[in-house]
């Protein structure tokens, strides 16, 4: 399996990994800095943007482990972001030779007891795809994820909101062609009951208008993997990188340059 994936620069290898909403397009406005300063990957998880989705079973987190194998790259510092977050912690814990620091945001957990909140969106969203209107099942992604709890479409940027719609809706299309056989298999069933065998820094971020659940995850991770970090980015939802790009990268800065 080939992975879309972009390296440039030169010093300490760090791996930006997307959102399950997104993909690497995300990852626009900190590629430059990011790319100056390090030998710096981004990629497409497979069935986003330019990562097709073969129709067989596989693991987000085999994926980038056998593509960092490729390169030749270990103990990288990790950004991800959601469901990025999970494959990172999947990594750390299935392959500590490849990471050297995580940074987290708004990450997922496996085996989280999802909200009733959760629930119903992912019943309005499957609902969309089973009549095939994606536009209405991305737009319900883009209303709960990034305008978030207590904010109404037009107190978001619309920048933001029109570049998740369109990633979101080109992962839809790649997921939906490739069908039911292509089932996800984590790579560390066990994350959750593994933190604390985390060994490597690690600091997690929340937005202010995330999700219940995702302040949950959040506060879960940074009690369990020890020394971890929580900060919490105000006036974001659930991608603080897009929405609050400058508090996001200078909080990531400050902390990859400790050590």
């Amino acid at each position: 399996m080939s992975l879309y994936h972009q390296m440039e620069g030169e010093g300490a290898p760090l791996v930006l990994i997307h959102a399950g909403i997104c993909d690497s397009r995300m990852w626009d406005a900190q590629w430059p800095e990011v790319a100056d300063g390090h030998r710096a990957l981004r990629y497409d998880m497979r069935g986003f943007g330019r990562s097709p989705i073969p129709p067989e079973p596989f693991s987000h987190a085999a994926d980038l482990a056998h593509l960092l194998d490729s390169q030749a790259i270990t103990g990288a510092a990790m950004v991800a972001v959601s469901m990025g977050g999970r494959v990172a912690l999947e990594l750390a814990i299935a392959r500590p030779d490849l990471v050297s620091k995580l940074v987290l945001s708004g990450p997922g957990l496996p085996n989280h007891e999802w909200s009733q909140a959760v629930r119903v969106y992912g019943e309005a969203e499957d609902a969309a795809i089973a009549v095939g209107d994606l536009d209405a099942a991305s737009e319900i992604n883009v209303r709960f994820w990034v305008d978030g709890v207590g904010r109404t479409p037009d107190q978001v940027d619309a920048g933001v909101r029109s570049r998740v719609h369109e990633m979101q809706r080109r992962a839809l299309e790649l997921q939906i062609e490739a069908g039911e056989a292509a089932q996800e298999h984590l790579l560390a069933e066990d994350v959750d009951r593994r933190l604390g065998e985390i060994a490597v820094p690690t600091m997690v971020l929340v937005g202010e208008h995330d999700v219940a659940d995702m302040h949950a995850i959040a506060g879960q991770i940074a009690s369990a993997v020890p020394g971890a970090r929580l900060e919490r980015i105000a006036a974001a939802a659930h991608l603080p990188s897009m929405e609050r790009p400058a508090e996001f990268d200078r909080l990531v800065h400050e902390f990859l340059s400790v050590g």
